[in-house]
């Protein structure tokens, strides 16, 4: 529906755009179209002379569903990767998927144990086909979502971390490996998850505070250890104390009973042990402790498991059969029952390792597992960062990641699970062992090991297995290395140094990006992790319904600092639709008054003031913009973009040439708010791309904005003198709406006033001033009552019967008399040589801002108050 030509400007014209936005009506719509046309696929072999540009996405599980922390790094990618198209960059952004592990079997055996079955009862190559049909049928929900949000990734180019491509990647670079001594098997401690059966890496564990008992045993006379998992004791083969503690230096070496098992053990002296921490012995249970594992290599003391994979104790005796829980109170009452306990059993805060996928407490165990050797790997992965060849962003991540990759223990990467990548190694019948590489067969009858490769492994080959390694692909000459890893802060060490490490092996030495751009944790407003038992969960989808997809990209890269933590709020994405919503008011006004871009500009000198004005701020606006998002000032980015448009250009300028369409300056002011628009549009692209693709296409014509031109500053069409006109103007308007306002006038009431300008610039403007500030031409029987000298023109205003004379004036007193208080209490403080020889300087400076303040409240509302008309 069009405004009827009697509300439109002359040389107004009919528009296609609807009333009101619609997200809903024009985001599938637009996706669709996008795809269909190829706009986002990239072609290696186009163009060799412009620049590429790849990110590949980290890859969601397969089980997943968007949520926010998807939404924040897919909005920052998509921005990315939207604004380098429009540069002329040949850009490729590769989607795929992991294929999650013990995430992934879990869902599919709760299906089989819906069934009554488990996975055992279908046997290995079964349950593998079966968990395939669910990946077909159920899984990767997550890339329709992605589409939802506007991810303009390649899906030609779709990957699969079990694929038969990538498949082939983990066989070929795990051969190598191993060929160079890189991968190893042995026995070690790791992380154990009692109900998944399988080891863990540290992602998969999380942590959090839980009260346990701290226990204090005697072992001896002279010795007692503390600890709150006293069934472990059990497997104590040491006690351990600092070499330089003279408390114990004599029993060095020395052997004393383990309670309730009758077995002698050492007394050794280790520098891990901390002399001031509780009693500075420590006891030392190789089998169930990785800092006990290691004192006990150091030491060649014997390793006992005293539970087995369930959590259940082994070790002979009255515990036996237990389940770990149980056997816990059951030690320490038997330790009581022998006179053992120290002191009673106190409640003790601690971190407790949780595995990530079933919430089971993690156990620590010794077991025979595959390793890869990190040293060299994590050597290259941190001369890469050091040497400049990769940059982190922001750079004061770089120590954290340092701190990882320079103390990085060896990777345990076997699982005991049957979904993934199982180990290419084979064993023969007197213990051979044999790796096989992708296009090599193992001697017939050998047996393949049963465990398969930890998720990471595969989705450490991401940026170099999607563009064809171990090939030498077009793909792989023209994207790699890629152009930039964006994720998050947390999985820095889990992902990004994996990647890191053989990126730099597999590829001769090239790393596999050249930036890494960090970004926080999405958090709700008052800074609090989002989880559903805090039920401050937000679902994205939830939001793009309600506000658009747009909405919700907007608030989360307004928020998003680089490297911190991005705080969202409801209102906040009502907001950010209440933005999308004036572009489309204000595009539309624009068009029903023939704001247009065809044919040149017209030169500065047939401009009036407030065109060259905003055609001046635009200049500005596109240099910060630029650099902004080049430096991945997210947030700087949408401020900038966010207050250009809706206090400059909508609320100043669209105003403004309201005035100028019904003179001879019509059809320049058109062809400028065309500019204008143009300009912002294609600016505001890349953060949200669908309702500036609605938008820019009825304004221009053009095919599709995805493949505009980016914005370049024109500094020929920066205007000091405009400006300065212009800002003069909107002082005075302010200054105007804020006398208005103090008299408690309503913004849409009408004001006689009579304007005198002198010498001022503004005088030219006159029209524009009245109309922003709602006042009309002096009439018969005008009588100024208010007279306001601003930015050197006089402005008398005639408020008799617009204002409560009466009422107003008392508003005014109650107020003068409350701000007279403050400066007397304020006064009293900083005279009291007593109060400001003893209060902090905080506090004394925040009285000296109430003393201001309220003097200049004072100011303000005498002078309200003489400005009062009489009676």
């Amino acid at each position: 529906m069009t405004q009827p030509s009697s509300e439109r400007g002359q040389g107004a014209a009919d528009v296609d755009l609807p009333t009101q936005y619609q997200p809903a009506n024009v985001e599938g719509r637009l996706y669709e179209r996008w795809v269909s046309a190829g706009y986002f696929a990239a072609d290696a072999a186009r163009d060799p002379s412009s620049p590429s540009y790849s990110i590949v996405i980290p890859p969601p599980n397969v089980t997943g569903s968007l949520h926010m922390g998807h939404a924040l790094d897919h909005s920052i990618q998509d921005t990315l990767v939207r604004r380098r198209r429009m540069q002329g960059y040949e850009t490729a952004w590769v989607p795929g998927m992991d294929h999650a592990g013990i995430a992934t079997q879990n869902v599919v055996e709760r299906e089989l144990a819906k069934e009554g079955k488990s996975r055992h009862d279908l046997g290995r190559e079964a349950f593998v086909e079966r968990v395939w049909q669910w990946k077909a049928e159920s899984g990767g929900r997550i890339l329709g979502q992605m589409k939802r949000l506007g991810d303009s990734v390649d899906w030609s180019r779709e990957a699969f971390t079990m694929d038969d491509d990538r498949a082939r990647a983990v066989r070929t670079i795990f051969k190598r490996l191993f060929d160079d001594g890189l991968i190893y098997r042995a026995e070690r401690i790791i992380n154990w998850c009692p109900r998944c059966l399988t080891a863990l890496s540290d992602i998969e564990v999380e942590h959090a505070d839980r009260e346990g008992e701290l226990v204090s045993i005697r072992y001896s006379d002279d010795i007692v250890v503390a600890t709150t998992r006293a069934e472990t004791m059990l497997g104590d083969t040491a006690v351990a104390v600092h070499p330089e503690d003279d408390r114990y230096r004599h029993l060095v070496g020395t052997e004393v009973e383990l309670p309730l098992t009758g077995r002698r053990i050492r007394v050794v002296a280790d520098e891990h042990v901390d002399p001031e921490f509780g009693t500075g012995c420590v006891k030392v249970t190789p089998a169930h402790d990785p800092n006990d594992f290691e004192i006990g290599r150091r030491h060649a003391l014997p390793s006992i498991t005293i539970m087995d994979e369930r959590g259940v104790i082994t070790a002979h005796g009255p515990f036996e059969g237990l389940d770990r829980f149980e056997a816990r109170p059951a030690v320490v009452a038997a330790l009581r029952e022998e006179g053992r306990i120290v002191k009673e059993v106190r409640p003790y805060e601690h971190a407790v390792g949780h595995c990530q996928r079933c919430a089971t407490v993690v156990e620590p165990r010794v077991s025979l597992q595959w390793f890869v050797k990190v040293e060299p790997l994590a050597k290259a992965a941190g001369d890469a960062v050091r040497d400049g060849r990769v940059e982190i962003h922001p750079p004061e991540m770089a120590a954290r990641y340092f701190g990882w990759v320079d103390n990085m223990h060896d990777w345990c990467i076997s699982r005991q699970l049957w979904w993934g990548h199982r180990i290419p190694v084979w064993y023969g019948p007197d213990g051979e062992t044999f790796c096989a590489g992708p296009d090599e067969e193992p001697p017939a009858g050998w047996t393949q090991d049963t465990d398969v490769l930890d998720t990471w492994f595969s989705s450490a080959l991401w940026p170099f297995s999607t563009l064809g390694w171990p090939d030498d692909t077009p793909d792989l000459r023209r994207f790699y290395p890629t152009s930039v890893l964006v994720t998050g802060y947390d999985i820095l060490f889990f992902w990004v140094a994996r990647m890191m490490m053989f990126g730099l092996y597999a590829m001769d030495g090239v790393e596999p990006f050249k930036t890494i751009a960090l970004h926080g944790m999405v958090r709700d407003q008052h800074g609090k992790k989002m989880s559903k038992s805090f039920g401050n969960v937000v679902d994205p989808l939830d939001w793009i319904e309600r506000y658009g997809a747009d909405a919700t990209r907007f608030t989360l890269l307004r928020g998003a600092n680089p490297g911190g933590d991005v705080p969202v709020a409801e209102e906040w994405a009502q907001g950010s639709r209440n933005f999308c919503n004036k572009l489309w008011n204000a595009t539309r006004f624009a068009l029903m008054n023939g704001a247009h871009v065809r044919g040149p500009m017209p030169a500065p000198a047939e401009l009036s003031t407030v065109d060259r004005w905003i055609l001046s701020r635009l200049q500005t606006v596109v240099a910060e913009v630029d650099d902004q998002l080049e430096h991945y000032e997210f947030a700087k980015a949408c401020e900038t973009l966010y207050h250009f448009a809706w206090d400059e250009v909508c609320d100043w300028y669209v105003e403004l040439s309201k005035v100028q369409f019904d003179d001879e300056r019509a059809e320049a002011t058109r062809r400028v708010l065309g500019e204008v628009l143009d300009t912002l549009l294609r600016l505001l692209h890349p953060v949200t791309p669908f309702v500036t693709e609605e938008l820019w296409t009825s304004l221009t014509g053009a095919e599709t904005l995805v493949k505009a031109a980016w914005p370049a500053a024109d500094n020929d069409l920066l205007d000091k003198e405009a400006t300065e006109v212009v800002e003069s103007l909107q002082r005075l308007v302010t200054e105007i709406r804020r006398f208005r306002s103090d008299q408690g006038l309503k913004p849409g009431q009408k004001v006689a006033a009579a304007l005198d300008f002198g010498g001022s610039p503004l005088a030219g403007h006159e029209e524009g001033i009245r109309s922003l500030a709602r006042l009309t031409a002096p009439g018969e029987g005008f009588a100024a009552t208010a007279s306001l000298p601003v930015e050197g023109v006089t402005v008398q205003l005639d408020t008799a019967g617009a204002i409560d004379v009466a009422a107003e004036r008392k508003r005014l007193d109650k107020d003068l008399a409350a701000a007279r208080k403050e400066v007397d209490q304020a006064r009293k403080k900083l005279g009291n040589e007593a109060f400001m020889a003893k209060a902090p300087e905080a506090v004394v400076a925040k009285n000296r801002e109430r003393l201001a303040q309220a003097e200049a409240d004072i100011k303000r509302l005498e002078a309200q108050l003489a400005a009062l008309p009489a009676g």
